[in-house]
């Protein structure tokens, strides 16, 4: 049962109410934007009787009545509210945000929640005209609304922030006559490796990114990568990978912070496979008959800049029944038999299986205390 008393004293000890702009929730806020294609956007936190905006974009300030308020109404619901068209809406007809300024069509939050587990404010998206959230993007929203619950938070140091990420973890598809497996692990709390895959018309996305460095800033540019080529499934991979270059370039252009990732995409019926490769050069392809097929590219890292002077051309191969696609961070070279490292991952991937060797690979890191996070990403085509 939602409790006010408890949900003011848990804003009040974040500390958050009436400080300045933080770049880092700023981020997020553009980032909803563009992934949203919203006119108004904002992180609004409860507070008495007014509603009071950490961050916000088309709203014209940064505070406004509770009365009425959608972001209430989340809060105390304790769950993402969709709201696709308030003038229809017998809850929100009459709303003074619906009738008068800004004549609020469309609205969408999830609640942001203190350490504690109180609901103290949400993210939300907001419109002037009537809309609609498929399931991907009202799942797209509630990741965004944990990042800033981190942000915001400071997730009582960085056991909860491990665990928001580990929340937003991939999860592995079903994928009828293919097996697989993956596995990350974390050289500190936080990752900077992120991998992530989904099925869309018949074509299996996967996608493994490495951002410089370690800790919570290279957790955040994972992030940001991740929500930005999960978003739109239906651009090709050349439009999604310029696309997260291009937001890198506004966000850490000119802090020599630089992301490499592979981007693939598998037609499930043909086994063509398609790939971009952003500086990683760490995908192959192990034949059925043993032979390892260095998936090459000449592509520069994500945030250089490259994607803005020109267009990253996919290059294309196929898995035949029986081949393995495997992608994976460096930190995984910390752990293999440096004088034979294709030999040593042939013989864990034929004897154990993808699950069984993807499940190795974690334990050697964590037996070594692998100096970098250690990612690994296996697709088989077993018929």
């Amino acid at each position: 049962m939602f409790n006010d008393e408890k949900r003011q004293r848990a804003v009040e000890a974040l500390g958050v109410l009436d400080t300045p702009p933080d770049a880092r929730v700023d981020r997020v806020t553009r980032l909803a934007q563009e992934l949203f294609d919203v006119p108004m956007v904002s992180v609004t936190l409860i507070d008495n009787d007014r509603q009071w905006r950490k961050s916000q974009i088309g709203l014209g300030g940064s505070e406004a009545p509770r009365e009425g308020a959608f972001c209430d109404v989340t809060v105390r619901k304790g769950d993402t509210l969709v709201v696709e068209d308030a003038s229809t809406d017998e809850i929100f007809a009459d709303n003074p945000f619906v009738v008068g300024d800004p004549h609020l069509r469309f609205y969408a939050g999830h609640p942001l929640a203190a350490p504690g587990g109180e609901h103290f404010g949400t993210l939300c998206i907001l419109d002037t005209k009537p809309r609609k959230l498929d399931e991907r993007q009202v799942e797209l929203l509630r990741e965004l609304a944990q990042w800033v619950q981190a942000e915001l938070t400071e997730v009582k140091q960085l056991g909860a922030a491990s665990l928001v990420q580990e929340a937003m973890a991939a999860r592995t598809p079903d994928v009828p006559g293919y097996t697989l497996a993956a596995s990350a692990t974390a050289a500190e709390q936080l990752m900077g490796d992120v991998y992530d895959w989904y099925v869309h018309d018949g074509r299996l996305r996967v996608t493994l990114a490495d951002v410089m460095g370690k800790g919570a800033g290279a957790a955040i540019i994972a992030a940001e990568v991740r929500a930005s080529l999960r978003t739109a499934p239906s651009r090709s991979l050349a439009e999604a990978v310029t696309e997260v270059d291009r937001l890198l370039e506004d966000d850490i252009g000119g802090t020599n912070i630089f992301v490499t990732a592979v981007h693939t995409e598998i037609d499930l019926a043909s086994g063509e496979l398609s790939f971009i490769d952003a500086g990683h050069s760490l995908a192959f392809i192990l034949r059925a008959d043993g032979r390892w097929e260095f998936l090459e590219s000449t592509g520069l890292p994500l945030g250089m800049g490259i994607g803005l002077d020109e267009t990253r051309e996919p290059a294309t191969t196929r898995l035949e029944v029986g081949d393995s696609y495997l992608v994976c961070s460096d930190g995984l070279l910390d752990v293999l038999d440096p004088d034979d490292p294709y030999g040593h991952v042939y013989r864990v991937l034929t004897s154990l299986e993808p699950d069984g060797a993807v499940a190795e690979a974690a334990r050697l890191a964590r037996a070594v205390k692998a100096p970098d996070d250690v990612t690994v990403v296996v697709v088989r085509r077993d018929r």
